[in-house]
């Protein structure tokens, strides 16, 4: 944090096209006060042991020290900087997952994924703080990653699914079961905490068994005992209890 009270971001790129773009967009970003640049880790480790960064916007693929070994490296600070991934590869995801990664950005980055990822970065440094306390119902801020690392049926592993892709989660038991066009994978996240982390990027419960992505929603069909079925673009029909019918009548219509 800033004397004037906004983010300290360092970014690190090899292509140095690349770290402009993102260097542009940092400094137009109301959120962000101080920006440094690297071309290399090692640049990077100078700036970090140099000052106090609240987060780091780190290329995966970088010659010598790649930006999963730096990431690694930084779990050893004492208050390391909040990690954010930028990568043009979403074969990653999985490994920044693994090392704990606020976000991971497929690039080309857009100044509102870019957002997205910064206000992560302010809750990791523990100053984000809303204006009028949420409600229950309120959808959270924070947007989650772009891409979803699920369990891999066929011979174990993790396979990488968008997560625009996905048109519902199932609740299995401390799990979910995610439904995708090309299959039905297994995530080891419970559904309440999908249904915070992906409400502000279009996804709603509508039944305690089912998280959907609303848009690929294309009827709200009701049912006698006052209940619905929200049939998806496969022709899935997912059921509706009976208490989120009306609220998802008038988000589906708005």
């Amino acid at each position: 944090m800033t004397e004037n009270g906004g983010l300290a971001i360092l970014a690190v790129d090899d292509e140095p096209r690349a770290l402009a773009d993102i260097r542009r967009l940092l400094e137009g970003s109301p959120r962000v006060d101080r920006v440094a640049t690297a071309t290399s880790a090692k640049e990077a480790l100078v700036y970090l042991s140099g000052g106090k960064y609240d987060g780091l916007l780190l290329d995966v693929h970088m010659p010598e020290i790649e930006g999963m070994a730096l990431a690694r490296l930084l779990r050893r600070f004492a208050d390391p900087p909040g990690v954010v991934f930028l990568t043009g590869h979403p074969d990653a995801a999985v490994e920044a997952f693994e090392v704990q990664a606020l976000d991971f950005i497929v690039k080309p980055v857009s100044s509102e994924r870019l957002e997205a990822a910064l206000e992560r970065v302010e809750e990791h440094a523990g100053r984000s703080v809303p204006a009028v306390p949420a409600a229950p119902s309120d959808e959270p801020a924070a947007t989650g990653p772009d891409v979803v690392a699920v369990d891999n049926p066929k011979g174990g592993g993790k396979r990488l699914v968008r997560l625009e892709q996905i048109q519902v989660a199932q609740a299995n038991g401390d799990y979910a079961r995610i439904h995708a066009p090309d299959g039905r994978f297994l995530l080891r996240t419970p559904l309440s905490q999908l249904e915070k982390d992906w409400a502000p990027v279009g996804f709603a419960r509508v039944h305690r068994a089912y998280l959907v992505n609303l848009g690929h929603a294309v009827e709200l069909r009701a049912l006698p005992n006052g209940t619905a079925v929200l049939v998806m673009r496969d022709g899935e029909e997912i059921p509706v209890a009976r208490r989120n019918v009306a609220a998802l009548r008038r988000r589906l219509n708005a």
